[in-house]
Order: structure tokens, then C-alpha cells, then sequence
């Protein structure tokens, strides 16, 4: 799930490797899928100093994924955010696989997958059987679906847990943590202190509902401005322009749910309605038929905007 960050610094190691072994067990990380999410939490986890394996389901998207996070470090380095030295050794603590077999020695796994409560269960699934570690975490990034039946898929649920960041990662320093019903306090002192210690960004704590705390207040706003301009109330300039100058919000919410991607607003509308019943929490026809086009925002080249 996304919110803008721009004009913010990208977030680098915060400790040394002599003090890790002070705060955290956790060195060897693995993250599910390398589009926009998976790839950015693979390089804040690199940069942070360790060692990150990023699995795909394809040689193809692997090497897309593999592409986006290498230009993103480039760009970084370009910046002047981080030296070359930084790049190279970042880029040196990643390595890449489409066999999950390979995630038997890590000791956190994140899943960054599609919002799809099925296709999830099924990794966590696998991931029960292929990761050996006895007390490894098992995360997911989703921003909606409720971590208890992710838990329960496992024979480990007290050592699941909700490890939410914000597009795009590098740069956004809210994570939100989501322990199940199931989740040990074990598990949830090591994941905060990964969070905060190591990769140097501010946890909040949410209940295990639908939404969590920052979709259950962005998504019907983001529903009311498709709303707006599916009633023909205001252009989406007018929309955008309303809530950027006045407001003060960085982006208008039309541009925000193109970069966070209509598919995944909608996938979050559904999760949500299906938990509170709230009409506020209901996709618009035009959401839904702009989904069903294809025009899923920047990722597609198209939403309620066009990109290059």
C-alpha cells in the first residue's frame, strides 16, 4: 500500500554490524515478490546490512524486479543520497531466486505479493515448510487482510506477524506492525526492534483489523474524492489541486491512488467492506471498471491520469 513520500530523505543503515548483534537476531532476510513494494523493502533491507534473498515466480519478473530495485540504488547513488561504495555493497548483499526452497536459512521472511488473501495463504503455506529456523518470523506487507488467517495457514502462527511499509519504501519512514490474535510478544520485540533499530524507521502498532490504522483513514477518503469525480461534482485537477493547495497534502488523492495503483485501492475497499459492512468502504462503479480496463494507475501507464 503507498503514500507519497516526496521530497523526503531515503533511510540508511542506523547501525553498525558490531551493535546488531546488540538489538536483533535477524541477518538473513527473504522477501516474496519484487514489484514496487518487494523491491523497495529488499533494498531498505540491503541497506540496512543484510543479507536479502528476493524471490519471484518467474525468471522474467525476476529480472524486471531485479532491474527496478538495481536503478533504484543507481538513482540513489546519482543523488547523492548514498556513495558508490554504498551501491556496489548494497547491491553485493542481494542475491535472487525463483525456488522459495532457497528461504530454508532465513530468519525473516517479508511477503510483498499481490493484496489476494488466497495467493498469500498459499506462500505462507510453503514458506511453513521450507523455512527450517525455529523461531523465524514470517511477515507479510498486507495492507488489508487479517493476519490471523494468514497465522493459521502455518503451524507457527506465533511467529506471524503484519510488517506493513509505505510506498515507496526507501524513503517513507512509518512501518505498521500487525500482530495477529496468535502473535507471540517474542515475535513482536524482535519485529519492532528490526524495524526501528536496524532499519531506522518509526513503528506503530495496530489491531488486527481490516485496514489497520492508516488504510482504514485513507481509503474512504480516496473513495469519497472517485465519488466526486465519478458524479461529475469536480474535474480531477480541481480535486487534486483542491486537497494539494488546500489542504497542504503532498498529492491530490486522484494522483495518490494511480501510484498506490487503483487495483490495490480497490482489493482494499473489498477487504474492508467485507470486514465493517460500511457503505463508505464500497468501491465506485467507475474504480471498479477502471480495474477491469486495465488502467490501473502508474504501474499500467493509465489511470485518472496518463504517464509515460
Amino acid at each position: 500500500m503507498a503514500v507519497t513520500g516526496a521530497g523526503r530523505e531515503p533511510v540508511g543503515p542506523v547501525t553498525s554490524e558490531s551493535e546488531r548483534d546488540d538489538v536483533t537476531d535477524i541477518e538473513r532476510v527473504g522477501v516474496v515478490g519484487c514489484g514496487q513494494m518487494g523491491a523497495g523493502i529488499a533494498e531498505v533491507c540491503a541497506r540496512a546490512g543484510l543479507d536479502v534473498k528476493v524471490a519471484e515466480t518467474t525468471g522474467e519478473a525476476l529480472e524486471i524486479g531485479r532491474t527496478r530495485l538495481y536503478n533504484s540504488l543507481s538513482k540513489a547513488a546519482e543523488r547523492g543520497k548514498i556513495s558508490e561504495e554504498e551501491r556496489d555493497a548494497t547491491q553485493a548483499r542481494l542475491s535472487f531466486t525463483t525456488d522459495l526452497g532457497e528461504f530454508s536459512d532465513r530468519d525473516l521472511v517479508i511477503e510483498a505479493v499481490v493484496e489476494n488473501e488466497q495467493v498469500k495463504t498459499e506462500i505462507f503455506q510453503v514458506l511453513d515448510q521450507v523455512v527450517t529456523r525455529q523461531d523465524a518470523i514470517l511477515a507479510s506487507n498486507t495492507s488489508s487482510i487479517p493476519l490471523v488467517k494468514l497465522a493459521v495457514a502455518t503451524s507457527r502462527p506465533d511467529q506471524v506477524i503484519g510488517i506493513h511499509f509505505f510506498n515507496p519504501a526507501p524513503v517513507q519512514k512509518l512501518v505498521e506492525l500487525i500482530p495477529a490474535l496468535t502473535t507471540s510478544e517474542g515475535t513482536i520485540s524482535r519485529a519492532q526492534s528490526l524495524v526501528e533499530k536496524i532499519l531506522g524507521k518509526h513503528a506503530i502498532r495496530a489491531q488486527d483489523r481490516s485496514g489497520f490504522v492508516v488504510n482504514a483513514l485513507l481509503i474512504p477518503y480516496l473513495l469519497s474524492a472517485i465519488r466526486m469525480f465519478e458524479s461529475g461534482m469536480a474535474s480531477r485537477e480541481d480535486i487534486d489541486n483542491g486537497m494539494e493547495l488546500g489542504c497542504a497534502h503532498p498529492m491530490g488523492p486522484l494522483k495518490l491512488s494511480d501510484l498506490i495503483g487503483l487495483d490495490t485501492v480497490s482489493s482494499v475497499a473489498y477487504s474492508m467492506y467485507e470486514e465493517y459492512k460500511e457503505p463508505l468502504y464500497a468501491a465506485p462503479p467507475l474504480l471498479q471498471r477502471m480495474v477491469d480496463a486495465g488502467r490501473l494507475g502508474r504501474k499500467s501507464g493509465s489511470g485518472f491520469y496518463t504517464y509515460a
